[in-house]
């Protein structure tokens, strides 16, 4: 096997490496309801931190419940964002299996994410 090509896979999966260490410091804030409601998550879609304003009225469970929801759902989508760009960056012009946007494949079986 040429050495060349064992080198840039190395060189490859060492700039993977460090693009998912960078993602899991990367962090994303998204609020819902005016601010009422902020999630805090990693570019690895973990959710770091919920934060509801003291004002915020809880009375109305339902209504909490939609904006927690909603604002969940957009911190997901943003980190994904995040980490498409990232990886993207890495993975331009190579047509890989199961990395976002190189062959139509949705990835290693989570929707959107590589």
């Amino acid at each position: 096997m040429d050495r060349s090509i064992i080198r840039q896979a190395q060189e490859f999966q060492a700039k993977m490496a460090k693009a998912q260490e960078e993602l899991s410091d990367a962090t994303v804030e998204v609020s819902a309801g005016g601010g009422a409601i902020k999630i805090l998550i990693t570019g690895q879609q973990q959710v770091q931190k919920v934060t509801l304003l003291t004002d915020v009225d809880i009375a109305d469970r339902e209504l909490l419940e939609d904006l927690i929801l909603t604002a969940v759902n957009e911190a997901i989508a943003k980190s994904q964002e995040l980490a498409q760009d990232k990886m993207g960056a890495i993975t331009a012009g190579l047509k890989l299996p199961g990395m976002p946007g190189m062959s139509g494949s949705p990835g290693l079986g989570r929707k959107g994410f590589w």
